[in-house]
């Protein structure tokens, strides 16, 4: 069971296991369905027995897929650990952000500019 950091102690940058287990599913989900679209891409430009280029079709599709996926599920692990470390920090944060309602929308919407009427 994580104890919670005191304030001299740093907290884990480590994300929490959920997401970690949903960010290894969506890099093996992608990295299948690049296989397939791989596999029939080569599928479909060739005749005959073609074994191999199919093959090496899919091996090349599921590796850029995997790799592209990951490349996000990385990106998005970081920024939630810096979300969770500011939060954390500053609880108040979102609420300096967020004028007026708390949320983007009545942040967007608060400040209209002016417009002459001649």
């Amino acid at each position: 069971m994580p104890s919670t950091p005191t304030p001299n102690e740093p907290g884990s940058a480590l994300p929490p296991v959920g997401a970690r287990i949903i960010a290894f599913a969506a890099i093996i989900i992608a990295g299948v369905a690049g296989g397939f679209i791989g596999y029939a891409f080569v599928d479909l430009q060739t005749t005959g027995d073609s074994s191999l280029a199919t093959g090496l079709g899919a091996l090349i599709g599921a590796i850029t897929a995997a790799i592209g996926t990951a490349v996000v599920v990385v990106l998005t692990l970081r920024a939630m650990g810096e979300w969770r470390t500011i939060k954390q920090q500053d609880p108040t944060a979102e609420d300096r952000r967020f004028p007026k309602g708390g949320s983007a929308g009545a942040a967007r919407t608060a400040r209209r500019p002016q417009t002459r009427v001649r």
